[in-house]
């Protein structure tokens, strides 16, 4: 029965889009209501519930590989994620919304596409078939970061816990600086990676291969195509959809940025030499146990699983007690990564002790 609940309980996530076409035909600052959701309810409910440290077997870890309903709702979430965008882009160019009921429901929108949809990506990035992977580069196409897929497989596993990572935050190094270099720092990154990958097969980078052309490319595509239908459809130059789509995007790819921030603040791996380091371990990332929204989120809050077992479905990661723990679940230590003085007073000494006992152990 136990297994059973945490099944269906990872359908919770599409109850996010729900909450924002509910808020929105309910009007005014309901459209906020799906903020309140996320960052008071949830994290009150994590509370009430409690943790999740019950870990599969080895027999019922195959079972739950096997199983193709945890896939489903993988997939289902991209064409829900889509049909929800193509509804709010109905929405933002024929409702004039006040300032502060925009406010809310683009940040709202941004919550869905950000917190439920680039997880999902995460997820279907790291398989290793082309339809699972597609689908994927779809659902970041929607937030204009595709090159996340490159940048997150191909760089930020490699070189996770070091300073060459531009995805791994370091000790006294506050959000908003950290946003900075790993949104240019990224992007840079993956252009690196697909300059070498190419030139190893003697091409240039300006050839369609190259996964970075197609970053760029495809999410012009998709809001240009939104937007020519919707101006064509009412007659007007529909830029709100444009605006909208823009700002959607920033707030969907800036809550990716506060999870990395969150998930390897102030780790690092030993180097055992120039440019070599330890082995990535369950050590290297902050684990969170909240049963509620490790069901929201796709037990993403497992990470120092997933980096030890970059492949393993999400279905399956297991509670690693060794690793650094969070105080609390994501939505919670968001709100706090948003107040630097607050997060190092909170993670510091947390940090700090945390590596003590390691040397101890």
């Amino acid at each position: 029965m136990q297994h059973l609940l945490k099944k269906i309980g990872f359908l919770c996530a599409f109850s996010l889009p729900l909450t924002v076409v509910v808020g929105y035909y309910m009007g005014a600052w309901w459209n906020y209501s799906n903020i309140v959701y996320v960052f008071v309810l949830i994290p009150l409910l994590d509370e009430l519930l409690g943790k999740d440290q019950h870990n599969l077997s080895p027999t019922e870890a195959t079972a739950a590989t096997q199983d193709n309903f945890f896939n489903a709702v993988l997939y289902a979430w991209v064409y829900v994620q889509v049909a929800f965008l193509l509804w709010s882009a109905y929405v933002v160019s024929t409702d004039t919304l006040s300032t502060a009921a925009y406010i809310g429901f683009c940040v709202s929108v941004g919550l869905v596409t950000g917190g439920v949809g680039i997880t999902v990506a995460h997820e279907l990035g790291h398989k290793t078939a082309y339809f699972d992977r597609l689908h994927a580069k779809i659902l970041l196409m929607t937030v204009c970061y595709m090159h996340f897929y490159v940048a997150h497989n191909r760089g930020h596993h490699v070189w996770v816990a070091t300073p060459k990572d531009a995805a791994t935050s370091r000790l006294g190094e506050n959000f908003y600086s950290f946003w900075l270099r790993t949104v240019v720092g990224s992007w840079q990154e993956a252009w690196d990676l697909e300059k070498e990958r190419l030139h190893k097969k003697n091409k240039g980078v300006w050839v369609w291969e190259n996964e970075m052309l197609k970053a760029m490319i495809f999410p012009l595509l998709f809001a240009g195509s939104i937007f020519v239908v919707l101006s064509v459809w009412q007659g007007v130059i529909a830029y709100e959809w444009l605006l909208f789509f823009v700002f959607q995007s920033i707030i969907a790819f800036s809550l990716l940025e506060l999870v990395n921030y969150i998930e390897h603040y102030g780790i690092l791996r030993k180097e055992l030499a120039p440019n070599k380091y330890e082995k990535v371990n369950p050590l290297h990332s902050w684990n969170a146990n909240q049963l509620l929204s490790n069901l929201f989120l796709f037990q993403l809050q497992r990470h120092s699983d997933h980096h030890a077992n970059a492949l393993k479905p999400y279905q399956t990661l297991n509670d690693m007690p060794d690793s650094p723990q969070l105080p609390a679940g994501y939505p919670l230590m968001i709100l706090t990564a948003l107040c630097p003085p607050l997060w190092f007073k909170l993670m510091n000494p947390r940090l700090q002790q945390w590596k003590m006992s390691q040397q101890v152990g």
